[in-house]
């Protein structure tokens, strides 16, 4: 793991989000030029900032390193929707799941 993954990384889910470098931000309470500087390479998060940049993409810190998802933020939604159901809706979700993986 090296620097440019964080920051394509932190390019990829902003585009995802489909916000821009000033808006995001803004939108963390920076100067208009702190997304720019990290995504160009002049600078990287500290740890405070990192935790903050992934709780805007609505993701966790592991979720953010996992790139073998496209859309962390959306199987993070799905995955706190699963936690809601019952033993019984959650064995049927999975059989669904399941069914739809070998089509």
């Amino acid at each position: 793991m090296d620097t440019k993954f964080i920051r394509d990384r932190i390019t990829q889910l902003r585009l995802q989000k489909g916000v821009s470098e000033y808006q995001m931000s803004y939108d963390l309470g920076h100067s208009h030029s702190y997304i720019y500087n990290i995504s160009s390479g002049k600078s990287l998060p500290p740890m405070a900032e990192f935790l903050q940049i992934c709780d805007y993409f609505g993701i966790s810190p592991s979720q953010f390193f996992d790139d073998s998802s496209e859309n962390p933020a959306l199987l993070q939604t799905a995955t706190e929707e699963l936690r809601k159901l019952n033993d019984a809706d959650l064995m049927l979700m999975t059989r669904i799941i399941r069914r739809l993986n070998k089509e």
